[in-house]
Parts: C-alpha cells; structure tokens; sequence
C-alpha cells in the first residue's frame, strides 16, 4: 500500500494521542523509509517492470531485511522498546510497535506472492494490486476515515495547525494520483533517490501535530515525544 500507511499514522493518534504524529507516521512507513537506503546500497533490489501487477510496474525482486515478516516482528519490538526508554509513555510504544508491523500486514494484502516470510524463507502476498480499483478504493476509504478520526481526535491551536495539516493530506493524496496514473520512474536508483524524499513526511506530521491538541490536554499534542 502507499497512503494506506499513512492512514494508520493518523488513525493511531487515537489509540496513543500523547504520541506525536510525526513518529507514528514514521512507524508506519519505517520500512519503506530504510528501503531506498539498502536499494542504494545493493542491499536488496527492485526492478521497473510494466505489467508486474496491474497496479504498480515495481517488480520487487528482494527485501529481506525491510519487508520480511520476521524482520518486520523484530523491527516493530525494538523500536516500541527505544520509544519507550525515551518517552516512558507504554500505551505510546505499544501504539508505535503495532504501526511498524503494520506496514507488513498491508504489503502482505497488496503484494504478489514476493513478501518473505524471513530472510531467503517462502514468499507470501494477497496480490490486491492486481486489481487496481479495488486498490484505490480500499486506501482511499481507509485515508478518508484515518483523517476524519485524526481531525476528531485533536484540534488546531493556531493556523498551521489546520493549514499544515490540510497541505499535508492533499500532497499525500496528490502523490498518490500521480504515482497510479503517472509514468514508472526512468530507473531504479532514480526511484531509490526519489523514495528518500519521503522522509519529509514524518518531519512535516511532526510540524503541524505540533500545532494541534489533544481535546484531554492543555498542552502540544505531542508532550510525551
């Protein structure tokens, strides 16, 4: 999935409000955060291929290390435990193991059969991308509903809190239009270099949750990290 991710970033906001966004978006996407390092390099590797699946002309070749499910386990309880030495906030690291395990889950959904199990183990995939509609409309409806309970869940303090937050949703959703209509990147270290940008993301969730309130405290939503 692509903006599916970010859904759980903003719809775990409920479940753990003194978290900030911006670290439950990271979590959420955290795999697809280090991939574009180990593509670069050699790591694990990716192929453009047309025709992969109907909806993305990816061809993910192998990723053990970001997009196993083994990895994924040990990932999402190493990062709940640094989260929770920092913070000491347990529900927020609890929240923010699930988000990092949870990128796995959606791939597992959407993917062909090339997610493995661990590292050079069998490969597992639902292959939802192989029908496209039926993509757009399952993570277009779960951002539609993420935003809503991230809208409900909190409350602007100043402008950039609702501005920020606003320019944010329509760049993801705009990203997302161009990358399922648009052309495949010219290559695959084009594509590693351009899928670094998108560790923007959680610094710009960070921002504006900055700016926003969690309706159960009088102060920044984010007091706990």
């Amino acid at each position: 999935m692509f903006i599916g991710h970010n859904a759980i970033g903003f719809a775990a906001k409920k479940a753990a409000p003194r978290a900030s966004l911006g670290v439950l978006m990271g979590a959420a996407m955290l795999a697809d955060l280090i991939w574009p390092i180990l593509l670069l390099l050699g790591v694990e590797h990716v192929r453009i291929h047309r025709g992969d699946t109907a909806f993305t002309s990816l061809q993910f070749i192998d990723y053990p290390w970001t997009h196993s499910l083994a990895m994924s386990l040990a990932l999402s309880v190493v990062v709940a435990i640094v989260y929770w030495i920092a913070t000491r906030y347990a529900r927020g690291a609890f929240v923010v193991g699930v988000c990092v395990f949870s990128h796995w889950v959606l791939d597992w959904i959407t993917h062909r059969p090339d997610l493995p199990l661990y590292p050079r183990g069998p490969k597992v995939g639902l292959g939802l991308w192989n029908h496209p509609l039926v993509t757009i409309g399952v993570e277009a409806a779960m951002f539609a509903v993420a935003i809503l309970i991230y809208r409900d869940t909190t409350k602007p303090r100043d402008r950039i809190g609702s501005i920020g937050m606003w320019a944010f949703i329509i760049f993801l959703a705009a990203v997302y239009v161009f990358n399922a209509s648009g052309s495949p990147p010219p290559n695959e270290r084009a594509l590693a270099w351009g899928a670094l940008a998108a560790w923007l993301l959680p610094l710009w969730a960070w921002w504006f949750d900055r700016h926003r309130m969690w309706d159960g405290l009088s102060s920044p939503s984010n007091m706990t990290g």
